[in-house]
């Protein structure tokens, strides 16, 4: 895959700092901050590093239930039976979140739901996953599957609490979009992370999203914690057309998870403003060809990119073309031929598809005997940096 930088067609949207501009940093050892709308990735740190999910592996115990739910294989007032190992191991004995359903008591795959999403009860998550499948985990291979078709490129769940397990692990990019595919997917289902507070067993528990009520637009969210991970919460927020999904990851305390939280995504939705970078059709830049009537072919996008851009102007934003290059003749006209990527800081922070601009048909023997010499001179050039 060959990298090109692209200078000229990015002039317009590059912006240079001041000389004593500061980064936004943030005292979690793994953050994700991305604006959904656009895909601007907007604060990146350890994304892709594999971590415990903790009790934010909830997130798809909830997922997989509401995929039953909507292939009609159970209904929301459908009961099960809280059994006594149920009771044991999720319940009030065993000193985690809990719903406190009474032992052998019958309680609503609804409020099941609710003591999962509100409460992050235990009790409740083994409950569904008995209830559906006659197994405390019994949910386990679902989750496995739906995270794979979800496109969980580095998650693997061993039980439906997020308990701690070493083989249980995914990232904050993970995360990440797995919340937002169920905000998407299953929204009735997920509207229930917005209420504030459920009572079951004449037990009141409020929300364990601290973002909840701040005034921040947050429509949804998990938080987990566990002794090797840390402190991690997960989020949604609205604000103004804007969506932001953050996931803070690997923090000391509930309380430094609350306030880093908080002033993570205040930063995120006071920050930046929209721009428009490309509009559609327009050339982003040249890539090369072997073998045709042209040297190269110019690529362009197949729709309006915006991003989010710093409202300060204090950030400088450079791009690369990545194509497998050079391209092979004939090049049709409308075919994908590579990605622009967008970087912030030299992390990227938007990556779109481009296409080929025209058509380029297989050249004339000349011509193709000219382009292989040039391909070999270039090897060669190559060939001789590398051993440098």
């Amino acid at each position: 895959m060959k990298s090109f930088v692209i200078g000229l067609f990015l002039a317009a949207v590059v912006l240079v700092p001041p000389l004593h501009a500061e980064p936004f940093t943030t005292a979690a050892p793994i953050a994700l901050v991305i604006e959904t709308g656009s895909g601007t990735v907007l604060l990146d740190k350890n994304a892709d590093k594999p971590v415990e999910p903790a009790a934010m592996a909830k997130i798809m115990t909830v997922a997989v239930v509401a995929e039953a739910l909507r292939k009609g294989q159970v209904s929301r007032d459908t009961e099960y039976l809280i059994s006594e190992d149920i009771w044991r191991k999720g319940g009030a004995p065993s000193g985690s979140a809990t719903m406190f359903a009474a032992v052998r008591s019958r309680v609503r795959v609804d409020d099941l739901l609710r003591g999962v999403m509100v409460q992050a009860a235990n009790d409740a998550c083994l409950a569904l996953s008995e209830g559906l499948t006659g197994q405390l985990e019994g949910l386990v291979p679902r989750m496995n599957t739906l995270a794979a078709e979800i496109g969980l490129q580095h998650t693997q769940f061993r039980n439906v609490t997020g308990f701690a397990d070493p083989a249980q692990l995914t990232t904050a990019r993970d995360l990440a979009r797995l919340l937002g595919w169920l905000r998407r997917n299953e929204p009735d289902i997920y509207a229930i992370y917005r209420e504030r507070d459920f009572t079951w067993n004449k037990i009141r528990q409020t929300n364990r999203n601290p973002l909840l009520t701040q005034g921040l637009g947050v429509d949804g969210g998990v938080t987990g914690a566990s002794d090797t991970a840390g402190y991690g919460v997960v989020v949604s927020a609205v604000h103004g057309d804007q969506h932001f999904i953050m996931v803070l990851h690997g923090l000391q305390s509930n309380a430094e998870r609350a306030s880093e939280a908080k002033r993570v995504l205040e930063w995120a939705e006071n920050s930046f403003r929209p721009r428009l970078v490309f509009t559609k059709g327009e050339i982003v830049g040249e890539a090369s060809v072997f073998g045709g009537t042209a040297n190269t072919v110019p690529v362009v996008t197949d729709r309006d990119v915006s991003m989010l851009v710093d409202s300060s102007g204090t950030e400088r934003l450079s791009a690369k073309l990545l194509y497998d290059g050079p391209l092979e003749a004939p090049v049709r006209k409308n075919s994908a031929v590579g990605r622009l990527q967008i970087l912030r800081e030299g992390q990227v922070s938007l990556e779109i598809p481009l296409y080929a601009a025209a058509d380029v048909p297989v050249g004339s023997l000349p011509q193709r005997a000219f382009g292989a010499i040039y391909e070999l001179g270039i090897g060669l050039i190559q060939g001789g940096h590398d051993k440098r």
